[in-house]
């Protein structure tokens, strides 16, 4: 993109957000507009990362173990420690492996970002003969918004499955300010706006501090576009945010991962 003969901001950085799509629908048109570039890299990457953890532990051995073996043992040894600090519950076996596939899975994705954004683009154009193609699935708010509400249905879920229908029911209708009847509408409204506040806000701290990464990429990438003192500069200047944007990354992983036990954890708990 940074040699194209009519190159501008706007259009450099609206290629770059824009996704391969396709409409799926019925003979009156679509119904719906897949993302193909998500899916398909969010799959990718969802298989090779548990899939690689998958085949590291079948070939775990006792004593002294591989350096593979020992980063894979660490991350679930770290994992476990934090879902048994935050969950108390009796189903600390579902939750764990959860948090891993979370963790390992978002991580994944967000690590993305750091791609050389031109290089990338370059072998999907040349390559693959793709024009369009968003390497980062997180910077897409349906990837996020979608693992959101996947832990938002976990959730209500466990809250019926422990308390039971009626329970839950009731303490939709009781909690937070009492019984009474006259105060079952307010109480309704209360946790409707808790129950939606959750998946929006679990998936917009993901989506919005991935997509600011991409767009500060973006911006540095422009300064190829000025000539060869600003293709070094911004050589530097990407490199540098690489660096930092690792930390980033892997910070949110981790931040969305404990929401998700988090929420998992209090519909276990009665009000």
């Amino acid at each position: 993109m940074a040699a194209d003969k009519e190159l501008t901001p706007s259009s450099y950085i609206e290629h770059h957000l824009t996704y391969l799509t396709t409409q799926v629908g019925g003979n009156e048109g679509a119904f719906w507009t897949l993302h193909v570039d998500t899916l398909v890299t969010s799959i990718i990457l969802g298989i090779f990362g548990l899939g690689s953890i998958w085949l590291i532990v079948r070939k775990a051995t006792p004593g002294v173990p591989s350096k593979r073996q020992a980063f894979v043992e660490l991350t679930i040894e770290f994992i476990d420690n934090e879902v048994k600090n935050t969950f108390h519950g009796n189903r600390h076996v579902f939750v764990a492996p959860t948090a891993l596939t979370i963790f390992v899975w978002v991580l994944l994705m967000n690590t993305m970002d750091i791609l050389p954004i031109d290089i990338m683009a370059w072998i999907y154009k040349h390559v693959f003969g793709l024009y369009y193609w968003k390497t980062v699935p997180t910077t897409d708010v349906n990837t996020t918004f979608a693992l959101a509400l996947s832990i938002f249905f976990l959730m209500i879920f466990f809250s019926i499955k422990v308390k039971g229908l009626g329970g839950w029911i009731r303490e939709l209708c009781c909690t937070p300010f009492g019984s009474n009847p006259l105060l079952w509408i307010l109480n309704l409204l209360f946790n409707f706006i808790e129950y939606v506040s959750k998946p929006l806000s679990h998936s917009l701290r993901l989506f919005g501090n991935i997509y600011a990464g991409e767009i500060i990429f973006l911006l540095i990438g422009m300064w190829a576009a000025t000539g060869i003192a600003g293709t070094i500069f911004g050589v530097f200047l990407g490199a540098g945010w690489a660096i930092f944007h690792i930390l980033i990354v892997t910070l949110q992983a981790f931040i969305f991962m404990m929401l998700s036990v988090v929420y998992i954890s209090m519909a276990h708990e009665s009000h």
